[in-house]
């Protein structure tokens, strides 16, 4: 049966983090979010995390596994067959509300400073924005972003700078940035050219290798640099 050491904290409660060890009947074929489950509902009530569709799609329970940005729904108990113990611990970087629950207030906020919406001159349509399909390609890799924050957490950057706007927000700003129906290309690339937004990023390719849906982060970042070196701005970097 597997063996789960879990952060506890509880601001409100505890001067300091602490851990606990559970032990659960899961075969190897369960969810690491079931096993979740099994403890709250029948060992440990006062256990928090998040979790809604429990289907990699809302992004709610990212967390560190065995010291691993990750989604407990998409990570299976076989995945870490031959550990002693499977380790589970709040996103890193932010602020812990309470065991696996994080604020993600702050990381809600930098995704908005890149207008996560399209922009346009003109007036909406009176049905949808029609888009062809090789423009949909373009940014079809961004599109699948579910706010999850593991890219964010596992960032070594946002220690370093901890003003960095961050590589979810990032893939926002390239998925409306390069969207055909948005109308404030010029300005978009002046955001990103702030001290704070793509140029931090130093090609660490963590937040690549732990997003759940494999959107190629760091190539994207990489992308919008040389597009800003397109337009000559100046990099202002402080």
């Amino acid at each position: 049966m597997p063996r789960f050491r879990i952060f506890r904290f509880d601001p409100e409660a505890d001067k300091a983090p602490w851990y606990r060890t559970y032990t659960v009947d899961a075969g190897p074929g369960e969810r690491i979010l079931d096993c979740l489950n099994k403890i709250k509902w029948e060992q440990d009530g006062t256990l928090g995390y998040r979790m809604s569709c429990a289907h990699g799609v809302c992004g709610s329970d990212g967390m560190r596994i065995n010291g691993v940005c990750a989604l407990a729904c998409q990570k299976l108990v076989k995945d870490y067959a031959g550990v002693e113990e499977i380790r589970l611990e709040p996103l890193p970087f932010f602020q812990v509300r309470k065991d696996l629950i994080v604020d993600m207030d702050d990381f809600l906020d930098r995704v908005r400073s890149m207008r996560p919406y399209l922009v346009r001159e003109e007036s909406p349509p009176e049905k949808e924005s029609l888009q062809s399909p090789e423009d949909h390609a373009k940014v079809e890799d961004a599109i699948r972003c579910i706010l999850c924050a593991c890219c964010t957490s596992a960032c070594p950057v946002m220690w370093e700078n901890p003003d960095y706007v961050g590589p979810a927000a990032l893939v926002w700003a390239y998925r409306y940035l390069y969207d055909s129906r948005d109308s404030a290309f010029r300005s978009r690339l002046e955001k990103l050219n702030e001290p704070n937004s793509v140029w931090p990023c130093a090609n660490y390719f963590e937040c690549t290798r732990v997003c759940p849906k494999n959107i190629p982060i760091t190539k994207s970042i990489n992308f919008m640099k040389r597009e800003i070196k397109k337009f000559e701005f100046p990099q202002k970097i402080e």
